[in-house]
């Protein structure tokens, strides 16, 4: 099984959210489109049960960029625990990519939000060592996706690709120059495409 994961929905067009994100619109405008297969549209099927039970599996730790975790800006100049209350899905270490420090934040159930000011390397980093061999998970968003790609630390890619046009927003794999990946898993319904990616065997 793969170390180091990453599963994002995506818009045919490209974008992961959409544009003008903020603490009304976390996902940007339209972003929710990308995700109704698995929050709540009922036209979701066992496809959609099936690709959320790999969104859901349990990581050692997490990285992810400073904008998925909250709208603030700049310094932290208010409290903000992350958009996913008291308990958040990671239980877990998580990893925070910002330019500015901030003490450790420690949830129910397991998260602890760490935020890392020296760059993705040195989050990945310390996800690796504090996994323990459990397997690190890259949450987003486009970003520190890309970054992760280009890094090429990424084993198993899976991509929710909606049948939908956002037309603009946060694009994912711009200045990612190389997809080293290959379709293992394709499941689709309604309202998406599940394509689930491992990193190519370049010795094969």
């Amino acid at each position: 099984m793969s170390d180091t994961t990453c599963h994002m929905s995506i818009s045919l067009d490209g974008f992961v959210a959409g544009p003008e994100q903020s603490r009304d619109d976390p996902l940007g405008k339209r972003g929710h489109e990308l995700h109704g297969w698995h929050i709540g549209d009922p036209r979701a099927t066992e496809a959609d049960k099936t690709a959320n039970s790999w969104l859901m599996r349990p990581r050692g730790a997490y990285v992810m960029g400073r904008n998925m975790f909250g709208p603030i800006r700049g310094e932290w100049n208010e409290t903000w625990n992350g958009w996913w209350g008291s308990e958040p899905p990671y239980h877990a270490p998580v990893f925070v990519l910002t330019h500015f420090a901030h003490e450790p934040i420690e949830m129910e159930g397991g998260t602890t939000f760490h935020f890392v000011t020296e760059g993705f390397d040195a989050a990945y980093a310390q996800a690796l060592d504090t996994a323990d061999g459990k397997g690190v998970d890259i949450a987003g968003g486009a970003s520190t996706v890309r970054q992760a790609l280009n890094a090429d630390v990424i084993d198993e890619l899976t991509l929710d690709i909606a049948p939908v046009l956002l037309g603009s927003g946060e694009r994912m794999f711009d200045g990612v120059e190389n997809f080293g990946f290959e379709p293992v898993e394709v499941l689709h319904s309604p309202l998406t495409t599940h394509i689930r990616y491992r990193k190519r065997d370049e010795a094969g």
